[in-house]
């Protein structure tokens, strides 16, 4: 079983900036892709960026340009700088990380943690 654990949200004003963290421990063999993902009240969780075990990344358009997700494999942890925030980014922020199972990846969600911008 794998466990993460997020930290790093909170209230913040328009154009100021947060780092997210989040770590997996647990029985982990190996983790492939990490990333972060979003729900605002009332809609659809949506992925925000995702980085691959070689490194390569992805983001939703909105994001890019002001975020960068980051991974540590060392410490199974995976980080999101958030800059130049704005209210519209205002949501609850969840760590995906796929971890070994056995023979498969499986798909492992953090608690959540609440970002919470301020015009």
């Amino acid at each position: 079983q794998v466990q993460l654990v997020e930290s790093g949200g909170g209230l913040v004003q328009a154009g100021g900036s947060l780092r997210l963290s989040c770590v997996a421990s647990g029985s982990i063999a190996s983790i492939n892709g990490m990333g972060w993902y979003r729900q605002a009240p009332g809609k659809q969780r949506e992925l925000v960026a995702r980085i691959a075990t070689g490194g390569s990344t992805n983001y939703a358009d909105s994001v890019k340009g002001r975020f960068t997700i980051s991974r540590d494999n060392a410490k199974n942890t995976v980080y999101l700088q958030m800059n130049s925030l704005k209210p519209e980014d205002t949501a609850v922020y969840y760590c995906k990380v796929e971890a070994l199972s056995g023979l498969y990846y499986l798909a492992y969600w953090g608690q959540g943690t609440q970002v919470t911008v301020s015009s």
